[in-house]
């Protein structure tokens, strides 16, 4: 199994996943398969492949109501993303400075 970070990066990745994501964090409410596939050049089922990804990575949540599924953002795990980038941050911050003193 991937890990979580691992899970995120092949998550948002790919510019279709990411714009998925973007237009359920913008709409701040729940859409349907079918309205997310009608904002993309691409089959219903080219979408739901892409909205299974996020769903592995925990950045949507799908509901259920009748015959029709119900896509929601859930961004709280870019916080992980976020943590892990921001040691790589400190690290080249911290080696740039020691280049700098080091000249």
């Amino acid at each position: 199994m991937q890990d979580r970070i691992t899970q995120l990066f092949k998550a948002v990745a790919d510019p279709t996943r990411r714009d998925i994501f973007h237009a359920l964090v913008i709409a701040s409410s729940a859409l349907s398969i079918s309205q997310i596939a009608n904002q993309f050049d691409m089959s219903r089922q080219g979408v739901t492949k892409h909205i299974k990804t996020l769903e592995e990575a925990n950045l949507i949540n799908l509901d259920t109501k009748g015959r029709e599924r119900f896509c929601n953002a859930n961004a709280k795990p870019l916080k992980e993303l976020n943590k892990w980038m921001k040691f790589y941050e400190q690290f080249w911050e911290d080696s740039l400075d020691d280049l700098d003193s080091y000249l």
